[in-house]
């Protein structure tokens, strides 16, 4: 078997939502899970005894047989887990916040900790909450349409982590991720593997031939939720670049992509007598990242495509890696990221770094031109450190 442990390369910034969600799930772990898991259950609880005729107790039953063996968890997880049998919108929600034990929730925080970040990067903290979420409806919703009279409630984040895992499959296909390869006691070691492979193991081997060999419930896995949960991230990284594809269409058409630096005129008075010079330092000199977003995008690339020409590579860096950190949706950050290696291409010790910047770039390229430089950037370190090797 393998385990993936971590991807490679990360954006930079931190993966605040990421890092939320994580804390969350772990939080209701510990503060609801485990001290229901140890309860007693109240035998003067209205819901005991629905969930003993869903569980087809009939007849007498003694109470010390039901204290003994029924857990307070047990009637939590029938409330707020999602049973499609009983629809309720509440437990939509609350399904994927519940889990079955700490390796299933370590499990599936795993997977979030390592996919998440450069989802959430993509698409933004507010649109991959929304994504997260959304999966997370989409998979359990998937899931009840092959078992509508099921009673046994479904929990856990596993179905919208799904949804993140569709759209790294879709957006970051040359990432790598290390995985740990267990076959004990001949093989225990960690290895590289495709992105798209791992992702790709897990949804048909791990996922879709158990939906389709088993039935839907009799393994304990929901594996259907697994599959819908991906197809929708699949979905919204696809809408994604279409829309933004439409974007760039219209804006090319009439005319809003082209630039003379007149955003930053405003504040930079040598623009106005062509110094690109003096529009460079400040633009440098800018200290709030406010300041910096009141000038346009297609400003910024000129500034740093400017600074790339004159050899300053440690300055055009800057101002590439500040509109990476800065403007993740803008539609030129495929730009900030081929500039970010060109910056970099240069400084030996920084190849790896440029490297992870053109990959960046070839995974976002938003024409064919854009890619084929950074691609043809990515052959050009690989010959260098193939020969550096020799």
């Amino acid at each position: 078997m393998f385990l993936p442990i971590s991807d490679t390369p990360n954006p930079p910034g931190r993966p605040y939502v990421t890092w939320v969600l994580i804390a969350v799930n772990i939080g209701i772990y510990l503060l609801v899970t485990l001290p229901a898991v140890a309860g007693k259950v109240d035998l003067t609880d209205p819901l005991l005894y629905e969930y003993l005729q869903v569980l087809g107790v009939y007849g007498k039953v003694s109470a010390r047989n039901v204290y003994e063996n029924i857990s307070a968890y047990d009637l939590l997880v029938f409330q707020y887990g999602f049973r499609p049998a009983e629809f309720s919108p509440v437990s939509l929600f609350t399904s994927l916040f519940l889990h079955g034990g700490f390796l299933h929730l370590a499990g599936n925080m795993l997977f979030l900790y390592i996919f998440g970040d450069n989802v959430e990067f993509r698409l933004g903290r507010f649109r991959y909450l929304l994504t997260y979420l959304g999966c997370g409806l989409v998979a359990t919703l998937f899931f009840s349409l092959f078992a509508t009279n099921l009673q046994v409630p479904l929990i856990g984040a596993s179905g919208a982590i799904s949804g993140v895992l569709g759209c790294y499959f879709l957006w970051f296909p040359r990432n790598r991720v290390r995985c740990f390869l267990f076959f004990f006691p001949f093989l225990m070691t960690s290895v590289y593997l495709s992105a798209r492979l791992v992702l790709g193991i897990y949804l048909l081997l791990d996922n879709l031939l158990p939906f389709l060999l088993t039935s839907s419930t009799g393994s304990g896995v929901a594996h259907g939720a697994h599959i819908g949960g991906f197809m929708g991230g699949l979905g919204v990284a696809w809408g994604a670049d279409r829309y933004y594809q439409l974007r760039h269409s219209w804006t090319k058409k009439t005319g809003r992509e082209q630039s003379s630096l007149s955003s930053l005129q405003k504040f930079c008075p040598a623009i106005a007598a062509g110094d690109l010079t003096g529009a460079s330092e400040c633009y440098l000199d800018f200290e709030t990242r406010e300041d910096r977003l009141r000038v346009d995008s297609a400003d910024v690339m000129s500034v740093g495509n400017f600074l790339l020409k004159r050899g300053r590579y440690r300055e055009a860096l800057r101002v590439f890696r500040r509109f990476i950190a800065e403007r993740q949706q803008d539609e030129q950050i495929d730009q900030a990221y081929l500039g970010a290696g060109k910056a970099l291409l240069n400084q030996p010790r920084y190849l790896t770094s440029a490297y992870h910047y053109f990959l960046a770039a070839t995974d976002l390229a938003r024409s064919e031109q854009l890619a084929a430089e950074a691609r043809a950037y990515l052959r050009l370190i690989e010959k260098k450190q193939i020969n550096s090797e020799d």
